[in-house]
């Protein structure tokens, strides 16, 4: 059974969503300090104002990808050529299969249990989805 036939792309789309609004609020959660900037970012953020350049850079790049994924699952009105989305969900899935690896030597063990699967799962998914033509 191929993958395609396992997970169909709106499935896969709406995985990816639901994942990146709960890494979304998470994060703002880190920045008004509900969360200890210490399990971030591989818990190597010394300052508060280190913090807050790097969680504002993640919040705009989750968006950022929320809206790449809508497009491709016809969610809203696709801005970008298709050949363009394609290429960022490539460079996704090498990105998140990295990050993955990133996680699993992460300094903070939240960020090791929590997010390594996230971000394998969410590699597998970002596939899926560039893998439709």
């Amino acid at each position: 059974m191929s993958i395609k036939q396992m997970i169909k792309v709106k499935t896969a789309a709406n995985t990816i969503l639901v994942i990146l609004f709960c890494v979304l609020v998470f994060h703002l959660l880190v920045l008004v300090g509900f969360i200890p900037f210490d399990t971030v970012w591989g818990g190597r953020l010394e300052t508060q104002s280190q913090m807050y350049v790097f969680e504002t850079v993640s919040i705009i790049i989750n968006t950022i990808i929320m809206l790449v994924v809508s497009m491709k699952a016809g969610y809203i009105k696709a801005y970008l050529h298709m050949k363009i989305i394609n290429t960022i969900l490539w460079f996704l899935v090498v990105l998140f299969t990295l990050n993955t690896a990133g996680n699993i030597l992460a300094m903070s063990w939240l960020e090791t249990l929590i997010f390594t699967p996230l971000t394998l799962i969410s590699a597998f998914l970002f596939y899926r989805m560039a893998i439709e033509k």
